[in-house]
Order: structure tokens, then sequence, then C-alpha cells
């Protein structure tokens, strides 16, 4: 698995995950105590769980990097 792991996320960081072609760019709100975070979409501000972006799996293409300011 390239790029980072998810014990490394922290909150307030800004984080971009590409998974069976997707891109999703977030900023990690939360660590909550079941491993999830409670993550905000950077583009459209919507707030949502982490592990639904994995939900299906995880694809070749699977990695997770910290957005450089």
């Amino acid at each position: 698995m390239p790029g980072l792991s998810f014990d490394v996320l922290r909150v307030g960081k800004k984080y971009r995950l590409r998974n069976f072609g997707d891109e999703y760019e977030f900023e990690i709100e939360r660590i909550l105590t079941n491993g999830d975070f409670k993550v905000k979409d950077l583009h459209t501000l919507e707030r949502y769980l982490l592990k639904d972006t994995i939900r299906f799996g995880t694809g070749k293409d699977f990695e997770i990097r910290e957005i450089e300011k």
C-alpha cells in the first residue's frame, strides 16, 4: 500500500485519497474510538466517515497522501 497508513493521519491535516479511480480531498475533523475518522470534503464541505470511501475494498491504485500547503 503506497502512501500513508491510517495510523499517521492527524486532526486538522488535509489529505488526498485515491481508490478505484476516485479521488477525495478532505480534512480530518475527528478521530473516532472505533478507528474511523470524521472528515470534511474540501470541495463540497460535506462531512462523512473515511471508512465509507473504502467500504467496497481497496483498489490497486489505493493511496493516501498529505496535501502540501
